[in-house]
C-alpha cells in the first residue's frame, strides 16, 4: 500500500510547482497573457467594437488602417478588427471543442487497448494506422464531399484526424503502468479492472494528456485555418481568420492589411498556445525536472 501511495503522492503538488515555476518561466508567461488577451477579445467582442462582423458599407471599401477603422475594411466595406474579433471565438470553439472530443476519445480507446492487449490492442492499433495512412487535406476534402461543408464537419474532420494522436500515447502510458509493482499487486489482490483504471491509472494519465492536448489546441485552430483558407471550411459572411486570409489573398497587392492582420492573430494565438503547452510541458512532466 505504501507503493500505491507514493506512486500518487507527486500527483498533488503540480499545481504548487506550477504557480512556482511560472515567473521563471518568461515563455509560458508570454503565452498566458497572448491566450487570455484572445480569450478576453473574443468573449467581449461586441463591447470592443461598434460595428458587427457582418456589417458592410459599399462606400468604405477597401479602406487602409484608420481611427475610424483601427485595421481597415475589406472589399465589402467590413470593418477588419471586428471580424478577426469574432474570428477568434470560430477559431478558439473549435480548436477547444475538438481538443475534449477527440481528447475523451482517444482516452479511452487507448485505455481499452493499451490495458486489455491480445486481439484488442491489435485491431485498435491497425486502425490507428489506417487513420495515420490518410493525409489531412484528402481526409478533409473527403468529409466535406460527403457531408457537405459546414463548421460541423470541420469539427468531425478534426476529431476523425486527433483522437488517434491521444489513443497511442495513452496505450504506451498504460503499458508502461500496467507492468510497475503496485498495479501487479493491486491486480493480484483482486482489485477490479475498473477500480484499477480509475484509482492508479489515469490519476497518473492526467498529465501527458492535458500536455498533449494544449499543443493540440493550436493545431488545430491551424488546421480549421488551413481548410477554411482552401474554400472547404466556415463559409462566408461568417468571420473566420481561414476565410479571411482566403478573401485577402485577391487584393495582397492593394490591400495589405486584409492579410496582414488575420495572419497576425492566427500566427500570434498559435504561438502563445504553443508556449502554454511547452510550459505545461516542462512544469508537469517529471522526467524534465532537475
Amino acid at each position: 500500500m505504501s507503493e500505491i501511495a507514493g506512486a500518487l503522492v507527486p500527483v498533488l503538488p503540480q499545481s504548487r510547482r506550477v504557480r512556482r515555476r511560472l515567473p521563471l518561466n518568461r515563455g509560458g508567461a508570454f503565452g498566458l497573457v497572448v491566450v487570455a488577451l484572445v480569450v478576453i477579445a473574443a468573449i467581449a467582442a461586441p463591447m470592443l467594437s461598434s460595428y458587427g462582423p457582418a456589417e458592410s458599407a459599399l462606400t468604405k471599401t477597401l479602406r487602409p488602417p484608420s481611427r475610424e477603422h483601427w485595421l481597415g475594411t475589406d472589399q465589402l466595406g467590413r470593418d477588419l478588427f471586428t471580424r478577426i474579433l469574432y474570428g477568434a471565438r470560430v477559431s478558439l470553439a473549435i480548436g477547444l471543442v475538438t481538443v475534449g472530443i477527440s481528447g475523451a476519445i482517444g482516452l479511452v480507446l487507448g485505455l481499452i487497448s493499451g490495458y486489455l492487449g491480445g486481439v484488442t490492442d491489435v485491431l485498435l492499433m491497425r486502425l490507428v494506422d489506417v487513420q495515420l495512412s490518410f493525409p489531412f487535406i484528402l481526409l478533409a476534402l473527403t468529409v466535406n464531399a460527403i457531408l457537405g461543408i459546414g463548421l460541423q464537419n470541420i469539427i468531425l474532420t478534426l476529431i476523425i484526424t486527433g483522437w488517434v494522436v491521444y489513443a497511442r500515447l495513452v496505450r504506451g502510458e498504460v503499458l508502461a503502468l500496467k507492468a510497475l509493482d503496485y498495479i501487479e499487486a493491486a491486480r493480484a489482490l483482486g482489485a477490479p479492472r475498473t477500480r484499477i483504471i480509475a484509482r492508479h491509472l489515469l490519476p497518473n494519465l492526467w498529465t501527458p494528456v492535458i500536455i498533449l492536448s494544449s499543443l493540440q489546441v493550436a493545431q488545430f485552430i491551424v488546421a480549421e485555418a488551413a481548410i477554411s483558407f482552401l474554400g472547404f471550411g466556415v463559409q462566408p459572411p461568417t468571420a473566420s481568420w481561414g476565410n479571411m486570409l482566403n478573401e485577402g489573398k485577391t487584393y495582397i497587392y492593394n490591400a495589405w492589411w486584409m492579410t496582414t492582420f488575420p495572419g497576425l492573430a492566427l500566427v500570434l494565438t498559435a504561438l502563445g498556445v504553443n508556449l502554454v503547452g511547452d510550459w505545461l510541458r516542462d512544469t508537469l512532466d517529471p522526467r524534465l525536472t532537475t
